[in-house]
C-alpha cells in the first residue's frame, strides 16, 4: 500500500443537478401537489361513491320545493294585486274585457272546459322487446324531452284553450326540457310518470294526438317495449292560471 504521499489527489466534486434527476425531483413534487389537492377535495371519502350525486339530488329537490312554496306565495300576492286593481281603475267595460281577453291568451287565468289528460311512463324495469322487434337500448325505455314536446305541440295544434304539465299551466315563455330521467319545468323538477292535460275539443285534441307524427313515433315504442300511453277525457276540467314571473329576459350584445 502507498503512503498518502503517493495517492493521487482527487479532483473536488461539485453538487451539480442532472437532467434526469430534475425530471424526477418534479415528477414527486408534481405527485405529493396531487395527493394534497385530492385529499383537500375529498375530505378524506372516497370519490367513486354516489355521496356527491346524492347532495347534488338532494339540492335539486330541495330548490324544487323551494320554488313552489316561492311560486305559492307569488300567487297569493298577485290575487291581492288584482283585487286592488280591480277596486276603480277608472277602465271601461270594452278595455275590462279586452283584458280578461288577453289575460286568458296568456294563461294567466283559469281555463275550464271538456278535456283530456295524456300520461306518459318510461317502460317498466322488466321491458322485454315485442315479437319482431330488436332488443331494446337504455334510451329506448325512458321518456325523452321530444315525447313530451310531440303531445304537447299536438294538444296546440288541435286548438287546445290551455295546458297544464303536471301541476303547472304552460304560457307562451314555458320550456318543457327534460335532464336525464327528469322534467326541469320552469325551475320544478319532476319524475315520470307525466301526466299532460289540455282543455279544448276532445274529438280535436284526440284527432289532432292521432295524426301527429311525432306521437306515432312514439306509439312504435309503446308497442315495441311498453312505453307507458294513456289518454283519460274529462267532462269538465280546470286549469289553474299560471302564477309564476312573466318577465322577458333575452341577451344584449357586448361592444
Amino acid at each position: 500500500m502507498s503512503n498518502s504521499a503517493d495517492t493521487p489527489a482527487r479532483p473536488g466534486r461539485s453538487l451539480r443537478w442532472r437532467p434526469v434527476r430534475v425530471l424526477t425531483a418534479a415528477v414527486f413534487a408534481l405527485a405529493g401537489l396531487i395527493f394534497v389537492t385530492s385529499f383537500n377535495t375529498a375530505k378524506g371519502t372516497n370519490l367513486r361513491t354516489d355521496a356527491s350525486l346524492l347532495r347534488l339530488s338532494d339540492l335539486i329537490e330541495e330548490r324544487s320545493h323551494k320554488n313552489a312554496g316561492l311560486d305559492e306565495t307569488t300567487a297569493a300576492l298577485r290575487r291581492q294585486v288584482d283585487a286592488l286593481a280591480a277596486r276603480d281603475d277608472g277602465s271601461t267595460k270594452a278595455q275590462d274585457e279586452r283584458l280578461r281577453a288577453l289575460e286568458a291568451a296568456a294563461g294567466t287565468t283559469e281555463a275550464r272546459g271538456p278535456g283530456l289528460t295524456v300520461t306518459l311512463n318510461d317502460a317498466p324495469p322488466n321491458a322485454q322487446a315485442a315479437p319482431g322487434y330488436p332488443e331494446p337500448q337504455a334510451n329506448d325505455l325512458v321518456i325523452h324531452q321530444q315525447d313530451l314536446q310531440a303531445v304537447v305541440n299536438a294538444l296546440w295544434q288541435g286548438g287546445a284553450q290551455g295546458i297544464r304539465v303536471m301541476d303547472q299551466r304552460l304560457i307562451s315563455t314555458s320550456a318543457v326540457r327534460c335532464v336525464g330521467n327528469t322534467l326541469i319545468l320552469q325551475g320544478r323538477v319532476y319524475s315520470p310518470p307525466y301526466k299532460i292535460t289540455a282543455v279544448g275539443d276532445r274529438d280535436r285534441l284526440t284527432k289532432a294526438l292521432a295524426g301527429s307524427p311525432a306521437v306515432q313515433n312514439y306509439q312504435l315504442y309503446v308497442k315495441a317495449y311498453g312505453l307507458g300511453w294513456k289518454v283519460d277525457e274529462h267532462r269538465a276540467v280546470t286549469l289553474p292560471g299560471y302564477s309564476g314571473t312573466v318577465d322577458l329576459h333575452h341577451a344584449k350584445p357586448v361592444g
